[in-house]
């Protein structure tokens, strides 16, 4: 078996941080790296000493849950709390990063940004990286056995137990069940 490449090593582990995740709306790690050593690590949570979106549900501004601490924020906040530089470290996360990370990312000197899955690319975060010769990269997770589609696979085996379980199974929500299996299980 051929070694696994640092981009999917650093991404991997991003993927295991984001399982850490509080906020049920989007489960996103973001791993720094520097030397091709790990730094620090972060994911969407609140506030220590808070409660969180797993216990009480999402607290929804415009769109946006305000309870939580983005996966980047906080492992940028690690850095600052333990005294760690991140002056031209890398930063490996689950999804592209918002715009407010996006600046974070710049303002703590990080050169590179790795992202799994394409969310919300804003064009204005895509034009402040390329002011700040800030490089960013897709890295597709193809060695990991990582299920990182578990929480869909969760949900539509629960609705098509419940809609068997009930026979109120016509045939065109059949239909759009299987074609969202083939998709979550890539058939």
């Amino acid at each position: 078996m051929d070694r696994i490449s640092w981009d999917q090593y650093f991404m991997a582990q991003s993927q295991l941080l984001a399982l850490r995740s509080t906020c049920k709306r989007l489960m996103v790690g973001a791993t720094i790296v520097r030397d091709k050593r790990i730094i620090a690590g972060g994911y969407n949570g609140s506030v220590s000493g808070s409660v969180h979106c797993v216990d009480e549900g999402c607290y929804v501004i415009d769109g946006h849950c305000v309870r939580t601490v983005h996966a980047e924020a906080n492992a940028i906040l690690q850095c600052a709390k333990f005294g760690v530089a991140t002056e031209n470290a890398h930063i490996y996360v689950t999804h592209f990063p918002c715009l407010q990370c996006c600046k974070q990312i710049i303002q703590a000197g990080i050169k590179k940004v790795y992202y799994a899955d394409d969310y919300r690319n804003h064009p204005y975060a895509i034009q402040l990286f390329e002011e700040a010769n800030v490089e960013i990269k897709k890295v597709t997770l193809d060695y990991l056995t990582v299920d990182t589609n578990y929480r869909e696979k969760e949900e539509l085996v629960k609705t098509l137990l419940e809609h068997i379980s009930d026979n109120k199974t016509d045939a065109s929500l059949a239909e759009a069940l299987k074609e969202k299996a083939a998709q979550i299980f890539e058939w």
